[in-house]
């Protein structure tokens, strides 16, 4: 039931923000010359799929996990989209591609052996990747490993309609600040 709540959200998503698209696709490329952002992460059981972002970084930034990215890397454009969580929305592409769920845990690259073996350990990967959790609106990132693989496994667990509706509406409304960004 929830993969179709995911699909029909998410292509509505798509068709109603397409203007929105649009724009951020020229802002994006007046930023930094290629609007998206493409990255192979560790989707369910563990199998490679390539996440779909707005780029807010420069092109030729180091390719680490969010939390050991400098702050300097970040654009102007790039500030505004991670504030205001714009920089998720082509992510719906991969929701309707069934890469991913509308709710799930965050998926991780496949360098971060630590956060591997402690997902690893709660069968965090059984299921599909989410565009938010409860550890995102709980403000729990990938730079403490350990305290996320326990939300996840806790999500995981207590998962229902009802906890599904509650994430993405809390996501929504400003909930959570997303990955922490060194500041140097």
């Amino acid at each position: 039931m929830i993969r179709i709540y995911d699909i029909v959200f998410s292509f509505f998503g798509l068709l109603l923000l397409s203007p929105v698209f649009i724009i951020l696709i020229c802002i994006g490329f007046f930023d930094t010359g290629r609007p998206f952002f493409v990255q192979e992460r560790v989707g369910k059981g563990k199998k490679a799929f390539k996440l779909i972002k707005f780029r807010t970084m420069h092109p030729n930034t180091k390719n680490v996990a969010t939390h050991l990215a400098n702050q300097s890397s970040i654009t102007k454009f790039g500030s505004y989209l991670r504030r205001s969580k714009l920089d998720e929305l082509p992510q719906l592409i991969n929701v309707v591609k069934g890469d991913m769920s509308l709710v799930g845990p965050r998926p991780n690259l496949f360098n971060q052996a630590e956060l591997i073996e402690e997902r690893d350990q709660r069968n965090v990967y059984r299921v599909l990747p989410g565009i938010t959790g409860l550890s995102q609106i709980n403000d729990i990132d990938m730079s403490t490993p350990k305290a996320l693989a326990i939300s996840d496994q806790k999500m995981i667990a207590s998962y229902s309609l009802k906890t599904y509706f509650y994430y993405i509406f809390a996501t929504v409304s400003g909930k959570g600040k997303g990955d922490r960004i060194k500041t140097y």
